[in-house]
């Protein structure tokens, strides 16, 4: 077992997402830990998912959906035996074609805990325990919530028409182009472990991951924003490799920013990585760049260009060199 993160070296690292995107970003810190160069992970986690497993387990129970908090803590399983074979435990899926076909043992074992403790972040934290997870993760608040966009053109013959789409599901899968997110309720209650990571931390990550549904949500939980837009951490975001059809078709890099800034005009920023390929003239418009460098600039921030993609041409962030990429930005301390 690691030692708790207040006995260890390094930086104090706080990685907000949900979903695969995150996923690879705690994959790339817990290799960073085991050099020493991040010393404390926290996740903080979107808690919005409708669908599958988690959105059955929230209709059915009440609770928070557990499957990205699940994801989270496989993410931070230990490289040991223990390790690994905790994460294969958790990631199972039940087949057959009864009532519990497509659950996670995940799933069923942390809304299991909640309902023994009653206590989230209790029951997170015996989790990561029991999987030896090198960091903790913890909801992004403590209200079961919805999102909602205005969409424009979602409708046959209508481009020009704003509807209202409700669910994560829903948001994510929608014909239109997303113009705006929010949560509903409006001012859920924040994890209060989240909030004192994110003001205690060296560094803050946001992204990779869908963007709408996966990282702004974030910015919508009032105490969560008032603590990212106080907190004397530095700020990075680290940019997708492709577009993501139902939110982010027709973006280019830039337009991730903008959105940001759009939703969150007081946050202050400090690095945006972002991986060559997604700069390549032949695949976009050279004025990406200048354009990127704008938005970052509007920010705060500057852009750093660097390798993080896998090399069999698919939209994902390869581990090892998005945790060199990190390794070097907290060691030069760019920013602030």
């Amino acid at each position: 077992m690691p030692p708790p993160p207040s006995e260890r070296p390094g930086a104090r690292v706080v990685a907000l997402g949900g979903g695969h995107g995150l996923h690879a970003t705690l994959r790339a810190l817990r290799e960073l830990t085991y050099d020493d160069v991040v010393g404390e992970v926290t996740a903080v986690v979107t808690v919005a998912d409708n669908g599958g497993s988690s959105g059955r387990l929230r209709a059915e129970f009440g609770v928070l959906p557990p499957g990205d908090l699940r994801m989270a803590l496989a993410a931070l399983c230990g490289s040991d035996d223990w390790g690994e074979t905790w994460e294969q435990v958790l990631q199972h899926r039940f087949a057959g074609d009864g009532d519990m076909r497509g659950h996670s043992v995940g799933n069923l074992l942390i809304v299991a805990l909640w309902e023994q403790l009653g206590d989230h972040v209790a029951a997170l934290d015996l989790v990561g325990r029991l999987l030896g997870a090198r960091g903790r993760v913890l909801p992004m608040a403590l209200t079961p919530m919805d999102i909602r966009a205005v969409v424009r053109g979602a409708e046959p013959g209508a481009p020009d028409a704003r509807t209202t789409v409700r669910g994560q599901v829903e948001v994510a899968t929608t014909a239109g182009r997303i113009e705006s997110v929010a949560l509903e309720p409006a001012d859920p209650a924040p994890c209060t472990e989240a909030v004192d990571a994110v003001l205690a931390a060296d560094w803050v990550l946001l992204g990779p991951g869908s963007w709408f549904t996966s990282v702004l949500p974030h910015l919508m939980v009032p105490g969560l924003r008032d603590a990212l837009v106080s907190t004397p951490a530095r700020l990075a975001v680290v940019l997708n490799l492709a577009e993501q059809p139902g939110e982010t078709g027709g973006f280019a890099p830039a337009d991730h920013l903008r959105v940001l800034r759009e939703h969150a005009p007081d946050l202050r920023l400090d690095v945006v990585l972002v991986d060559p390929s997604i700069l390549d003239p032949e695949l976009v418009d050279p004025a990406t760049l200048p354009d990127l460098e704008r938005e970052a600039a509007a920010c705060g921030a500057r852009v750093v260009v660097t390798d993080v993609a896998c090399d069999d041409g698919s939209p994902r962030h390869d581990v090892h060199l998005l945790a060199g990429a990190l390794e070097r930005l907290v060691e030069a301390r760019v920013g602030r």
